[in-house]
């Protein structure tokens, strides 16, 4: 009896330590619950923060100023011959690139065509 109440002491013990150590994640939306993220709109990118969280310092540069006339425009208005446009850009980049890229338009207020979303995703979790 002495023994278990030995062992429920420093369980207690232990857990208090490590409930007063812990220290919230401080990631941001990936540490939010769903409930509060279910009305935000999906940008695509939190799909593989978590992974990718510190991987961009400073943003990178790709010759696709081509791209930079769909600014502010909304991506379910695109006509397919500008998703190609997207699509030749996105699978012409080196792995290593894509995250970065799709980071890349987003600073630049460029938003990827809703269907090539999916792949962009996939590719990044290459």
């Amino acid at each position: 009896m002495l023994g278990a109440l030995i062992i429920l002491a420093v369980t207690l013990v232990t857990g208090l330590v490590l409930y007063l150590t812990h220290k919230p994640d401080s990631v941001g939306v990936a540490s939010q619950p769903d409930e509060e993220r279910a009305g935000e709109e999906c940008c695509g990118l939190h799909a593989v923060c978590e992974k990718t969280i510190g991987q961009i310092d400073a943003p990178a540069y790709f010759d696709d100023e081509e791209l930079d006339r769909y600014a502010a425009r909304d991506p379910e208005t695109y006509t397919p011959d500008e998703v190609e446009e997207f699509r030749e850009v996105l699978y012409t980049l080196l792995p290593q690139d894509v995250y970065a890229w799709g980071a890349s338009l987003t600073l630049r207020n460029i938003a990827l065509p809703t269907s090539l979303r999916d792949e962009w995703i996939m590719l990044c979790s290459k």
